[in-house]
Order: structure tokens, then C-alpha cells, then sequence
């Protein structure tokens, strides 16, 4: 039934008594790399308190100076952003924070599918015609040396905050404010773009005097970061779990009514909204406005003041969502036509692109296509004899180290381990398959492409109790460096006949230590002709919840099934 192969993590016995939780939850803490009980205690029960001093990142102090001294002078401030939710949601809250502190305040965030990413040299021409005399760049900048150089010999300052990697050379910019620097000294360097613009704002309000309600603005604006960290695929580890926990809390409070009608569209309104719920559904809605080259609604929403307004807009990116998504399920079907019509299956990275394909779409259809066939990918939408990538990948496989190897072709590219983004002319793109070929046969091995199920624990049913699920509660929320616990139970019996569902989903009732649950395989419903009642399986599932009438069930979400030795 499944080919994958399962691999036991570590246990964490010592820990378990050390802190007092059960022995599968004290294994999951020692499966992240948390052994000691303080640790667990930071991990479990983390706060705002335990965030560190903004003031540690090196270039703070400089860049909260400027940003005050502008202020006091009244010199236009101008917040340049990226088209993302990240980049969206971090230039909304730098611009609302520098207008409550009473500056002059404006922003330019480039469209996806004319402007391209960045601060493009050429885009010091907003910045002049606009009279600013300085310049923030949110979720970008960290290679606009080009742009800081013509700055600068303008007279006009700028601060970098980005969370990206740099380029071969920095910008002389007045401050560089990005955690992955070797030199920024801040704690933690996993920060998306809204949490270095958090970390800004939490600084510049400190400095400014902490009053109750800018304190009250920066409980409010956790519930951003929390969005754009989730939307970003960051971390959730250090700061970023604590101000996505935070922010997720914050959500079940009172709005302002662009983000209350964006959870009106979601579904979501008076209900707890977790971490797959702004992967799923809020996220993307504010991804496809810049996805489909309408980034000014995006931001428009959360600057609404009124209802009708913001429900108008809230509701369009509703549409440009749903479009967005035909878009991308088209692509995939003709990307997964064009993989296996070619024989592209065997190679140990999938590269491949058409002239039709939206290039704000192929990121997304890179990570499902990396899904399906469990390898890293690269899709190119093809426009004007240049070629738009954005590629994901496997745990085993750094994307990024592999196009720094290949930097001379490029354009742009940038991005992590896990996702990049590249721009080269198309009488490159033969050079870049080469090389790219080339570095993959010598780094991912076969192994590497094997879909791994990874279990945390030993897990039997009589052991899911009201209290064991509390505890499990409190390692959430789950995502990047900290994925869904995956538990096994080993000679579970099947009760009566599955079920095929709708979109190929399969559900069916299983018993252990006498206690029966409902188990479902999303995306299995091929293993339905294996499966017979009676028979004895080792699963291996995470636990998850439904909503039915208002009431909430649990469910085993399978990751793998196998018959029982």
C-alpha cells in the first residue's frame, strides 16, 4: 500500500520526566532539538517576554535615529515593498506604525508581471519623483546596490530590512537591518520580512516612548506577522513561533475592517483560526492579488476605513483567488502532461516551462509538482525572450547553494534552501539545464528521492487521551522546522469497508487497544482495493481535527499504511 520508508526519530525519555509531559511529546521535543527543560519551557510556553531586544540587530539604532530625525523634519519617508503577503503585510504595518509616530508617509510596491522583483536600479526615479528623502525597503533590497548607489548620490537615505540572502556585494546603505548577515549579531537569523519590520516598529515605539496604545498597535500587528510568516513558508521555530502563536491568539479578537472582511470571505469569522487556515486560505487570497497583477488591492484592504469598502475589495481578491486557482490546476495538468509525454520522471530535478504559463503562477505549481514526484523543480513562465523561474525543493537539496553556482547566467535569482526565484534571457536556459543537471547527479542520490514518512512516536489509541492531546496542543503551531508530529500504531485492525470520497480521498474506521477512530488518506484512494475489513495494518498519521455542526472531531490524517508483520 505504500512504498515510502518509514524512519524512527530519537525518544527523549529524560526529558519527559524533567518536564512532566508524556513520553511521546518529550520524543517530538527531542525530535526539534529541544533537550533541556528550558528549552522546553521557552518551545511550549513562550511569550512576548522572550522575544529579544530589536536593539541587538546591528544597524537599529542608526536606522530608528534616521526614521525619528525624518519624522521631526517632515521628510517624506517612502516604504518600498514586495508583491507578496509578506512583503504586502510588512509595508502596511511599517506604514501605519511611522504615521501614528506622526511622519509623512508613502509607499511603492513594484507588480509582479511588469515591474519584476526588487529595488531595481531604475526605481530611484519613484523615490524622486515622489520628494523622499528617505527610503525602507521591506522583504527586499539586500541586493540593491545599484539603487543605494544612485541614492546616494542623490542625497536620499536608505535602510535595508529584507530576511534574504545577499548578493557578492552589500549596498553601503545608512543601515542594513536583515538577520542572515554574519554581521547583523541578532539572535535569530529565520525572521520573515514582517518580523524584521516588527522588530523596526517594536524599536522605533520603544525608543519613541512605549505608550498603551502603540502597545496596543503591536499586539494588533502580531496578527500580520503571524500572515505573512505563515504565507512566507518561514521557520516556525525562536521568534517566529512565538509571534505566529501570538498573532494566531490575536486573531480571534476584534478587527478592523479589512481584515475582518478577508476572514468574512475565508469562512472564518468567530472561529479559532490556525496556522493551515492562513496556509490555506488567507494567505492565498492575499498572494493572488500580486500573483495576478492587482498588488494595490492587497494593500488597499488593509488600509480600508469602511465596511462596504473593505468587503468590495475583500471579495476581489476572492475572485483573483479562485482564478489564480484555475490558473495553477491548468498549468499543473499540462506540466504533468509534458513530464511524463517526455520521460522527464527519471531525472533527479525537473526543469520545464511554456510561453503560456503565468510566471506569478509557477511557484506554486513547482511546490505541487515537487509533491507528486518527490524531487526539486524548477517551472519558467516565458515572456518576452526572458525565462521567470521559481523552483522548490526536498529537504536534501539546497536550491539556493545550486543557483549561486550558477550565478553568471542570471539576471535576478534569489531565495533559501527550499525556494528560489531566477530571471534569464532564454539563450541562457540551455547552459542553465546543463549545469543545473550536472549538480544534481553528483548531490541527490537515489535515497534522497524516496518519499520519506518520518515518525516522532509509538502512539496506540488507549494513549490519546483528553490530556496527552492538551499537551500536543501546545507544540503548534506547526509548519517549517517544526512539522506536524507523525505518530505510528503498529496492528490496528480495519473496521468494515473504506469509503471513497470525493477528489480521490479515502476514509474508513480502525481499531486499536479497543478504542475505534476514523482514519483518512487524502489523495489515497488507490489503496482502497488493498484494504480488507479485518485485516490487521501499522499506520502512520498525524491527528488532526474537523468541524462538523459546530463540533469538532478528531481524525488520523494518514502519512503511510502498511500490513502488520
Amino acid at each position: 500500500m505504500d512504498a515510502s520508508i518509514w524512519k524512527m526519530a530519537g525518544n527523549g525519555a529524560d526529558l519527559a520526566a524533567a518536564i512532566g509531559v508524556p513520553g511521546p511529546i518529550a520524543r517530538i521535543l527531542a525530535n526539534r532539538g529541544i533537550t533541556d527543560a528550558e528549552g522546553a519551557r521557552r518551545f511550549l510556553h513562550g511569550t512576548l517576554d522572550d522575544l529579544h531586544d530589536p536593539f541587538l540587530m546591528a544597524g537599529m539604532d542608526k536606522a530608528v535615529e534616521r526614521i525619528l530625525a525624518a519624522i521631526a523634519a517632515r521628510e517624506l519617508v517612502l516604504i518600498f515593498g514586495d508583491y507578496d503577503a509578506d512583503g504586502i503585510l510588512a509595508t502596511v504595518m511599517l506604514h501605519k506604525a511611522l504615521a501614528t509616530l506622526g511622519a509623512r508617509v508613502d509607499y511603492f510596491i513594484p507588480e509582479r508581471l511588469k515591474d519584476g522583483y526588487g529595488l531595481k536600479e531604475d526605481r530611484i526615479a519613484v523615490a524622486e519623483e515622489r520628494g523622499a528623502g528617505l527610503v525602507i525597503s521591506v522583504d527586499c533590497g539586500i541586493k540593491a546596490d545599484g539603487f543605494v548607489r544612485r541614492a546616494r548620490a542623490l542625497g536620499i537615505d536608505v535602510i535595508i530590512t529584507d530576511h534574504h540572502l545577499p548578493g557578492p556585494v552589500l549596498p553601503e546603505a545608512l543601515a542594513l537591518l536583515d538577520p542572515v548577515l554574519e554581521t547583523s549579531g541578532y539572535p535569530d537569523p529565520h525572521l520573515a520580512g514582517v518580523g524584521v519590520a516588527y522588530k523596526l516598529i517594536q524599536a522605533l515605539f520603544t525608543r519613541h516612548g512605549l505608550t498603551s496604545e502603540r502597545a496596543s498597535d503591536l499586539r494588533h500587528y502580531l496578527k500580520l506577522v503571524a500572515i505573512g510568516t505563515i504565507s512566507d513558508v518561514a521557520s516556525l521555530r525562536g521568534e517566529n513561533r512565538i509571534m505566529v502563536k501570538q498573532g494566531l491568539q490575536e486573531l480571534a479578537r476584534k478587527h478592523r475592517p479589512g481584515l475582518k472582511s478577508l476572514l468574512d470571505v475565508c469562512r472564518l469569522t468567530g472561529k479559532r483560526v490556525t496556522e493551515g487556515d492562513v496556509g490555506f486560505r488567507i494567505g492565498p487570497r492575499i498572494n493572488a492579488a500580486g500573483r495576478m497583477g492587482d498588488t494595490k488591492s492587497a494593500v488597499d484592504l488593509f488600509f480600508a476605513e469602511e465596511e462596504p469598502e473593505a468587503v468590495r475589495i475583500a471579495n476581489r481578491l476572492d475572485q483573483l483567488n479562485t482564478k489564480r486557482q484555475r490558473a495553477e490546476d491548468k498549468i499543473y495538468e499540462q506540466a504533468v502532461e509534458l513530464i511524463r509525454a517526455e520521460g522527464l520522471e527519471s531525472q533527479r530535478i525537473l526543469i520545464l516551462g511554456h510561453e503560456s504559463w503565468n510566471r506569478g503562477i509557477v511557484g506554486i505549481v513547482a511546490s505541487r509538482l515537487k509533491e507528486a514526484f518527490s524531487r526539486p523543480v524548477i517551472v519558467f513562465g516565458y515572456d518576452d525572450g526572458k525565462a521567470y523561474g521559481s523552483g522548490r525543493s526536498i529537504p536534501e537539496f539546497s536550491l539556493i547553494d545550486c543557483l549561486e553556482e550558477c550565478r553568471e547566467v542570471f539576471q535576478s535569482y534569489g531565495g533559501h534552501k527550499y525556494a528560489v526565484g531566477c530571471t534569464l534571457t532564454m539563450d541562457r536556459l540551455p547552459e542553465f539545464r546543463d549545469a543545473v543537471a550536472r549538480i544534481a547527479a553528483e548531490r541527490i542520490t537515489d535515497e534522497d528521492l524516496r518519499r520519506k514518512v518520518r515518525i516522532d512516536a509509538d502512539l496506540g489509541f488507549a494513549d490519546i487521551t483528553p490530556s496527552f492531546l492538551e499537551h500536543l496542543a501546545l507544540l503548534g503551531p506547526f509548519g517549517v522546522d517544526n512539522p506536524r508530529p507523525v505518530f505510528r500504531t503498529e496492528g490496528a485492525e480495519i473496521v468494515g469497508r473504506p469509503r471513497k470520497l470525493k477528489d480521490s480521498h479515502l476514509k474508513f474506521e480502525v481499531r486499536h487497544q479497543g478504542r475505534l477512530r476514523q482514519a483518512i488518506g487524502w489523495k489515497k484512494a488507490e489503496w482502497i482495493s488493498k484494504i480488507d475489513p479485518g485485516a490487521r495494518v501499522d499506520l502512520a498519521f498525524s491527528l488532526q481535527t474537523s468541524t462538523y455542526l459546530g463540533q469538532e472531531e478528531l481524525y488520523l490524517s494518514l502519512d503511510g499504511m502498511k500490513r502488520s508483520a
